[in-house]
């Protein structure tokens, strides 16, 4: 009986030496980018033709014939992101915006497997760096 209690009452203390733990910021991300602008709530499907995942936290969106690169960084990581090399969306819009979340797409045998959500961040016009 004693130790039950104990158990019990230890747990709030492991918890919170939990939450105290600061969040890893991501790795830098190659290749570097310079903002050219300021970032944007949304992006237009249509201003769009590809992307790139750079890693598990950062995507570009990339316009026409490359002249045009909006990168995200994702708010927190998004596991097996870059493993899996690509994502889907579903919006209801002719436009993705941060608040939108994106799946990593899994190939599993001769199809695609949905990975767990992850939300998006504002769009940040950049130039890439060589």
């Amino acid at each position: 009986m004693f130790r039950s209690r104990l158990v019990f009452a230890s747990a709030p203390l492991l918890l919170a030496a939990c939450s105290q733990q600061e969040a890893k910021p991501p790795p830098p991300v190659s290749p570097a980018a310079e903002a050219i602008g300021p970032a944007q709530n949304c992006l237009p499907l249509a201003q769009f033709s590809s992307t790139r995942i750079r890693d598990d936290w950062t995507i570009d969106f990339i316009g026409g014939a490359g002249n045009r690169v909006w990168r995200v960084t994702l708010p927190n990581r998004c596991p097996g992101l870059r493993a899996a090399d690509s994502f889907t969306y579903a919006t209801s819009l002719s436009q993705l915006c941060r608040q939108d979340i994106i799946y990593p797409l899994n190939r599993v045998g001769n199809g695609f497997q949905r990975g767990a959500g992850c939300g998006l961040a504002p769009f940040t016009p950049v130039k890439l760096s060589q």
